[in-house]
């Protein structure tokens, strides 16, 4: 089942903080990711990035990968539905 959840962000409150919806999509799929909360796969499609720029700016915050086998079979399944 695919859902959807709408989240109203002031426009002040972006201008405040200097950031796009698009820097709080990515900041928002960082700390998923830094929590378990999101496999890379997972937290890279949440930041509509293809996986290796995700993990470029996970490199730039110097975020370490917490990578199991459930996390590579996730990955390796988002991988394989990608548009080539």
């Amino acid at each position: 089942m695919n859902a959807t959840l709408s989240l109203d962000i002031p426009a002040e409150a972006l201008a405040s903080a200097r950031m796009t919806l698009d820097d709080v999509r990515l900041e928002l799929a960082i700390l998923l990711f830094r929590l378990d909360r999101l496999s890379l796969g997972k937290a890279a499609e949440f930041a509509q990035l293809p996986v290796g720029v995700f993990q470029s700016q996970l490199a730039v915050r110097e975020v370490g990968s917490h990578y199991g086998v459930e996390d590579a079979l996730e990955d390796a399944a988002t991988l394989a539905n990608l548009p080539h």
